[in-house]
């Protein structure tokens, strides 16, 4: 260690004191600074950082000036430390991050066991229970990454940090949920992803928030399973039926956003036709029949037969084909009123001019052939 001979520079130095240090030489475990006194100071490579550093090199250069603390004074020995100013100042930024609940971002140095180490000033620690909102099995990718953390508990006399970042993604998706909750309206289509499938229905994210569509809301057509329908990560637009801000139950509907099967169905069928369809229900008062896919008309028993029947199971049978005529037609209200029996009435009059017409033409053939032996009898 090179001695100042100035008297200048024959400074009293005591333990704890602050000083100013210029680098004169970059050594592999120590550093060599002059801090106005007769003799150079020393920075062992241990406090020098918090973290761990290979060389002096990595965190300061030749000539640069820094701020130091006297931790050893000897004959002809003065020990200095940097890392326990920069850990005087980090104690007092973090205790007034802590204090405000701030966010601030880190750097994630090290993964131990049970969680990570990070660098925030000093060494700061998070549990794995507090890196995600879910869990983790491997850590190992976090090395390196810079996560958005808070202090949610500090000891100085300790030397304790503990910082969370999922305690910063739960506030997020708090907020975020406030303001869908307040954005959405009942009777609104909005876009939402496929979180869970259950055996009810599907719960979808619509930022933040999730709904639920019920099983029976998934489709117009009868639905066994929800993943008949869709899949999780599924992207997808829905029509809120309801909203309950205080709960944050939302009731939503796949079907109403895609056409039903009456939709334009005026457009298709209309009073007077006759069309086939397929018997799917029978009750005391008529059949349910199919004749589009999706919808249904009546059958009023009193227009299932020509005679008198106590009820429908006496003529039909649920899957029996039958041809209906439509009595009258409400797409708004989606009803159909059928009649087999005026379909029936209909193809029985078909049938009888068909058979009038073939009548009438063998008539015509028969008369001619009299005709002609009557005149062969004359000749």
């Amino acid at each position: 260690m090179s001695e100042r001979h100035d008297e200048q520079m024959d400074i009293q130095l005591d333990v704890g004191q602050e000083v100013t240090g210029k680098v004169l030489k970059l050594e592999d475990k120590q550093v060599v600074v002059d801090v106005g006194h007769k003799y150079d100071g020393i920075i062992p490579i241990s406090e020098l950082s918090h973290l761990h550093i290979e060389h002096p090199k990595e965190v300061l250069d030749e000539g640069e000036e820094l701020p130091l603390v006297v931790t050893k004074v000897e004959d002809e020995a003065i020990v200095l430390s940097k890392k326990q100013v920069a850990l005087k100042e980090a104690w007092k930024n973090l205790e007034q991050k802590f204090n405000q609940s701030e966010i601030f971002e880190a750097t994630v140095v090290e993964v131990v066991n049970g969680g990570l180490v990070l660098d925030a000033g000093l060494r700061a620690f998070m549990p794995a229970s507090h890196v995600e909102a879910f869990y983790v099995e491997d850590f190992e990718s976090y090395k390196g990454q810079t996560l958005k953390i808070k202090v949610i508990e500090m000891d100085q006399d300790k030397n304790r940090v503990i910082v969370s970042h999922r305690a910063v993604v739960e506030d997020e998706q708090n907020e975020k949920r406030k303001q869908t909750l307040q954005s959405i309206n009942a009777g609104e289509v909005v876009e939402g992803k496929v979180q869970r499938i259950t055996n009810f229905g599907a719960f979808v994210d619509l930022g933040g928030v999730d709904g639920l569509i019920h099983i029976s809301q998934l489709s117009h057509d009868h639905v066994e399973q929800a993943s008949d329908v869709v899949s999780e990560g599924d992207e997808i637009k829905v029509k809120v039926l309801s909203i309950d801000r205080d709960t944050e139950r939302i009731a939503l509907s796949l079907k109403d956003t895609t056409p039903g099967p009456w939709d334009g169905i005026s457009q298709e069928l209309s009073a007077g036709d006759v069309v086939e369809g397929e018997v799917k229900r029978l009750v005391n008062f008529g059949a349910f029949v199919e004749v589009k896919p999706g919808v249904e008309g009546l059958v009023h028993i009193s227009q299932i037969s020509k005679e008198h029947i106590g009820n429908p199971q006496e003529v039909l049978e649920i899957g029996q084909k039958v041809n209906v005529k439509v009595l009258d037609l409400n797409e708004s209200e989606k009803r159909i009123s059928l009649s087999i029996k005026e379909a029936q009435e209909e193809q029985d009059n078909v049938e009888l001019q068909k058979y009038k017409k073939e009548d009438d033409d063998n008539g015509f053939q028969l008369g001619d052939i009299i005709g002609d032996r009557l005149k062969d009898l004359n000749k």
